[in-house]
């Protein structure tokens, strides 16, 4: 198994540092390093984005979401991703259509011109900060723990977190924005055949899907019906969710710039349709590794569960592919999140020398990354609902943003972003427990993001309003 790994490890890392090398070369300016060029075609942009989206949370979270709390989870991320893609096609060609007329160099700065003040742009930057960091440790630590605990005595489980973070700034620093966009490709070529290979090899385990259901409605029928046997699917849960997920591609950074890098329209349509297609394909065989977790192992922790499942129980060569996959993903989505960060930092700065612009904006990927690495260490197990925690908070954003895609320039110029940041502090005390998740009977994700939208559609109803009535006099 270890021969395996190191062999199939070594090809891995060599194709990543290549194609780092690679663009390297090819770069001649920081808009080659920063957005990958600005014209990603339809098969690079899909596949970039599809792996940015479906992460170590989907081959890890998952399946140990299915196999504790049932088939809720398939409504929890496909229907909702499904949810998204119509979102993308919908709402990006706005974004498109406003982002690349002033020039799209990240969010914050995006939102900075759009409400003529610098506040927006720190608000933004908070929000994805505060949500970000913690999105980037469950990338980290959930593959670190599930290869300690595969490989005991080789590294623990901070040593595979700070091999994982030296790698991921090596290449970015190497290559940029397009040897990420190429590494994304490879990672789900490979993310997609492993996960299907052991789903299937799972299935015929249980018996086929049929035999295997009817054996889970037997055992444990909690599962096969919502909200499951914890009660965490509910209707708000789900709604919640649906709405956290379909606003990513315009609240979290590392997924807005790929819209806005995409070639034409057109190439971002194609791009939509396909990342609908991968979602189905790769979300589909994490439900039958779930399946065959809650019927061979109902009671092990979630990584006992997993290494199980996912290595032991599945051929060394095979074991090797899931584990580089693994890794391939933790890093990929781990350096577009950390990159995203260091360019929503950078279109922030008034600052009007490229060289030093470029430089400071290396050393806060490096700061960031750093962060995140700290942050793994305290991190709990529970990846699915650690990455839903992420989409609720930045989904907050969406109000804000959306007004400044759909409405006049200067709209809310300081009191939609200021509610924006008191409902953001507002999110954050209820996950330290300061403030109760629950009010007036709704989520309170789901509550404050229906109050700002309110807050943004009032505005944005003056707004017009006052228009109408300087265009009559």
């Amino acid at each position: 198994m270890l021969q395996s790994l190191l062999i199939v490890g070594c090809i891995y890392l060599a194709l990543l540092i290549g194609v780092s090398v690679w663009q390297r070369r090819l770069r001649t300016n920081s808009k080659d390093y920063f957005l990958a060029g600005g014209s990603l075609p339809t098969v690079l942009g899909l596949f970039t984005f599809a792996a940015t989206l479906f992460s170590t949370f989907t081959l890890l979270g998952m399946p140990d979401l299915f196999r504790v709390h049932g088939i809720g989870a398939w409504h929890f991320l496909a229907v909702s991703d499904m949810a998204l893609i119509f979102g993308v096609i919908w709402i990006g060609y706005h974004f498109r259509k406003v982002a690349l007329k002033q020039g799209f160099w990240g969010m914050a700065g995006f939102l900075n011109q759009r409400y003529g003040n610098r506040l927006a742009g720190g608000v933004a930057f908070f929000g994805v900060f505060v949500f970000l960091i913690p999105y980037v440790a469950i990338q980290i630590k959930g593959v670190s723990d599930f290869v300690a605990h595969a490989f005991p005595d080789l590294l623990p489980g901070w040593g595979w977190s700070v091999l994982m973070v030296a790698v991921m700034l090596l290449y970015s620093e190497l290559g940029g924005l397009k040897a990420i966009v190429y590494n994304d490709a490879i990672q789900g070529l490979v993310l997609l055949v492993v996960i299907w290979i052991v789903g299937i090899s799972c299935v015929r385990e249980v018996g086929g899907l049929e035999a295997g259901y009817a054996s889970l409605i037997e055992r444990q029928p909690a599962l096969a019906s919502v909200p499951g046997p914890r009660g965490l699917f509910t209707p708000q849960f789900l709604i919640g969710s649906m709405v956290a997920i379909l606003l990513i591609p315009f609240t979290q950074p590392q997924v807005s710039i790929r819209l806005a890098i995409m070639r034409d329209n057109r190439s971002m349509y194609r791009m939509a349709v396909g990342v609908g297609t991968f979602a189905i394909l790769v979300i589909l065989p994490t439900a039958f590794i779930g399946l065959y977790g809650s019927l061979r192992y109902p009671e092990l922790t979630a990584f006992e569960f997993l290494t199980q499942a996912l290595i032991h129980d599945q051929p060394a060569t095979l074991a090797a592919f899931v584990l580089i996959g693994l890794l391939a993903a933790a890093i990929s989505t781990a350096d577009s999140q950390i990159f995203a960060l260091g360019t929503e930092l950078r279109s922030i700065l008034n600052i009007q020398d490229d060289r030093r612009l470029t430089r400071i904006t290396k050393i806060g990927i490096g700061v960031f990354a750093l962060i995140a690495l700290a942050f793994s260490v305290v991190s709990s197990d529970q990846l699915a609902l650690l990455a839903r925690t992420s989409f609720a908070g930045t989904s907050l954003l969406a109000p804000l943003i959306f007004v400044a895609v759909f409405g006049r320039r200067g709209a809310g110029s300081r009191l939609l972003p200021l509610v924006t940041l008191a409902g953001i502090l507002v999110f954050v005390g209820s996950l330290f427990g300061w403030i109760p998740e629950h009010l007036l009977g709704l989520r309170l994700d789901l509550l404050l993001l229906v109050l700002l939208a309110l807050v943004a559609v009032g505005i944005g109803l003056l707004d017009e309003g006052e228009e109408e009535a300087a265009q009559t006099n």
